[in-house]
């Protein structure tokens, strides 16, 4: 199966290299993003603009 490409903003980058968040939404966006990279990443070819 082919991997599908998607384009992705660079505020999701900043989410996966950010110090953890003191702001209880913020940190929860960050580990969202971080859980999505872990499981995800492997199956989308990702590009940033």
């Amino acid at each position: 199966m082919d991997k599908k490409t998607v384009y992705i903003e660079t505020s999701i980058i900043s989410y996966l290299t950010a110090r953890p968040s003191s702001d209880l939404l913020a940190a929860a966006w960050q580990k969202v993003t971080l859980d999505w990279w872990d499981t995800q990443r492997d199956r989308i070819d990702l590009y940033s603009l």
